[in-house]
């Protein structure tokens, strides 16, 4: 997807991927302009092989990224950032000031957090499988955060892209609306499903009354096309028939 200011541009690199419960996708995002190119969002433990053709496949040599930005610590967001990091240390790495402790290993993971508070009462016949769970987060390596991200903070890229606090999922969640491009970045705050905008799975927000909140501080914003992590790219506005059961 291009603007008409030349090389203004958000890019997805679409990551297909099989694990026990079949073929999976994500879809990273990268916000590219002539000075920075910024790389939200980076997938589970061991992808850095994946994210490097994915984006070399975009023309983008991996270590042309000069920063990347975590949108929440789960662990299929930010699994891969401490290879990142040991491979290349100059990328930046930002986060919100609610994450950052969760991500560099100062905070226990919410997600560990409520796997104990749950331990108990998961019947009997999904405890294995939980407990598979519960070993994939302990194993994620944590990784240090160069700078902590506000609500309302504007970063210049792409001429202005504004950090939105859209807690809900997680409490430290963020989202990144690219202003001039009218493009918002989601991380897990909706999805894409059948072709349709969609609020992340219930199941997985921390808070839904929060999650709720969120969606409906984002109809403020004049939103043409929706990046989302699980789903990938969708050209609609969260006003229009179809989207107002979101707003609801």
């Amino acid at each position: 997807m291009e603007n008409s200011m030349k090389n203004d541009e958000i890019l997805t690199l679409t990551i297909r991927f099989e694990d026990e419960d079949g073929v999976r996708v994500i879809h990273p995002a990268i916000i590219k302009d002539e000075r920075e190119t910024v790389l939200v969002d980076c997938g589970y433990p061991g992808f850095l092989p994946l994210l490097e053709r994915a984006a070399l496949s975009r023309s983008i040599p991996f270590g042309e990224i000069t920063s990347i930005v975590v949108t929440h610590h789960d662990y299929d967001h930010y699994g891969a950032l401490h290879e990142i990091r040991e491979k290349y240390p100059k990328i930046r790495v930002m986060a919100s000031e609610l994450d950052a402790p969760h991500i560099d290993g100062r905070k226990k993971s919410l997600r560990l957090r409520q796997a104990d508070e749950m331990r108990d009462s998961i019947p009997e016949s999904d405890r294995a499988r939980a407990m598979d769970f519960e070993r994939a987060l302990e194993a994620v390596k944590p990784a240090a955060i160069d700078d902590t991200l506000r609500d309302g903070d504007v970063l210049p890229w792409c001429g202005g892209t504004e950090i939105i606090a859209t807690p809900g999922h997680m409490p430290g969640h963020i989202s990144l609306y690219v202003r001039r491009l009218k493009t918002l970045i989601t991380g897990d705050a909706f999805v894409v499903a059948r072709g349709r905008l969609r609020m992340a799975n219930p199941n997985y927000a921390m808070d839904i009354d929060e999650a709720k909140a969120s969606i409906k501080k984002l109809a403020r914003y004049d939103i043409g096309t929706f990046v989302c992590y699980h789903g990938g790219l969708v050209k609609t506005s969260l006003t229009n028939r179809e989207n107002r059961r979101l707003l609801m």
